[in-house]
């Protein structure tokens, strides 16, 4: 039987959860996607299509109903349909570029789309379980995040940015060393081309620090395994 890309991308999720002792670790998957200006040709040639194929691998496998919740953003943001196995084939096309209802190609503001993450998570689906989000942005991140980072500390929700491009990144690049934290609940990493890095390494950087969070936010009681 040959595979389709979407089951072997979760044959390389499952052997670095493996590698990674997170097997057994249930966890609501989201990502947040930059719609800004600069970010206009990465969503015409089809890279956001194959991020959010490629994340959706990792919320199959983490996932108790397999969707991965998806935001984009610039300015303002919004909250779009969770994206499935069945219907991920053209979901940037239909859900984003075709959508008229979203702002696009604007400013970056990141904190009002992490704070509508945040009441999806803890408000609106209370739970303890653990939130993984990933979070796409392409530079031009604006300082008020770390407060909203830090003042996230205590929720159950960890957040992976992922920079992409050539920007330098120098607020997400603090993420790490902010102290005031329960938990360090933030962690980053810069791709200069997200096409050129292979599924195996993309998983391997993604998952990196999850675990050492998942450790801390259980002993804390932030969250429950």
């Amino acid at each position: 039987m040959v595979l389709s890309k979407i089951d072997l991308r979760k044959k390389l999720v499952q052997i670095t959860l493996e590698k990674k002792k997170l097997t057994n670790v249930v966890a609501r998957v989201g990502i947040v996607l930059d719609i800004t200006g600069s970010m206009q040709n990465l969503y015409k040639n089809g890279t956001v299509q194959e991020v959010v194929e490629r994340i959706l691998a990792v919320a199959c496998k983490f996932d108790d109903n397999a969707a991965l919740d998806v935001w984009v953003y610039d300015t303002h943001f919004s909250r779009l349909p969770s994206v499935t196995e069945k219907d991920f084939d053209q979901y940037v096309e239909k859900h984003i570029m075709n959508n008229t209802t979203i702002h696009k190609f604007g400013r970056n503001n990141e904190p009002p789309v992490m704070e509508d993450v945040i009441h999806k998570y803890t408000v609106e689906e209370n739970s303890p379980t653990p939130v993984f989000i990933i979070f796409i942005n392409d530079g031009g991140v604006v300082k008020p995040i770390k407060k909203v980072i830090v003042n996230a500390a205590v929720q159950p929700i960890f957040w992976q940015f992922i920079g992409i491009g050539s920007s330098d990144f120098e607020v997400l690049r603090q993420l790490d060393t902010m102290e005031g934290r329960v938990v360090d609940n933030a962690n980053f990493f810069h791709l200069n081309d997200i096409r050129a890095i292979s599924d195996e390494m993309l998983y391997d950087q993604l998952l990196n620090e999850f675990p050492k969070w998942i450790k801390e936010a259980t002993e804390k009681r932030i969250i429950r395994q």
